[in-house]
């Protein structure tokens, strides 16, 4: 639906790629070699730590960078299991308590945020001193048309 795009379009220094097995992906593979980072994947796993705690530990001693996958949760688990240049990356994962509002798609949780959610979250844990709130702005804008356009009943049928 987007929601990955959203960040692209508003972030700076935001990269989207496409595809699903990023093993021999030449332009991640050199951002994942930059030294000037501490890489991480954002991934709800038994083996994931919580943010919160990287922005702790590190305490601004290098420059953080988190990589979302995008698609459904078995597009991202498919990613994820593909792509072994991200299986050693170390896992995080955003507070357990957060509640997504992707109205319009089902999802396995109430807890299950769209990319641009888990952005949101992420960089305002991490810059909390910026404020990141047009990015969830614009996500309930392409909600609110998507629902708009929907034909009549078909959004209290299906999502609510």
């Amino acid at each position: 639906m987007g929601t990955a795009k959203i960040l692209q379009l508003s972030l700076t220094g935001c990269y989207l790629f496409q595809g699903e097995d990023f093993t021999q992906h030449e332009k991640l593979n050199h951002l994942l070699s930059d030294d000037a980072y501490r890489h991480f994947i954002l991934y709800p796993s038994d083996e994931s730590f919580s943010l919160t705690l990287v922005k702790e530990t590190l305490h601004n001693q290098k420059k953080v960078r988190i990589l979302l996958l995008d698609g459904t949760w078995k597009k991202a688990y498919k990613i994820w299991k593909l792509s072994k240049n991200l299986k050693s990356l170390p896992i995080v994962h955003l507070p357990k308590n957060l509640k997504g509002n992707y109205r319009i798609r089902k999802a396995p949780s109430d807890n299950s945020l769209s990319t641009v959610e888990a952005g949101y979250h992420v960089l305002s844990l991490l810059e909390p001193e910026r404020n990141f709130s047009s990015l969830l702005d614009t996500f309930n804008h392409m909600i609110d048309f998507q629902i708009k356009n929907m034909p009549p009943g078909t959004f209290e049928k299906n999502y609510s």
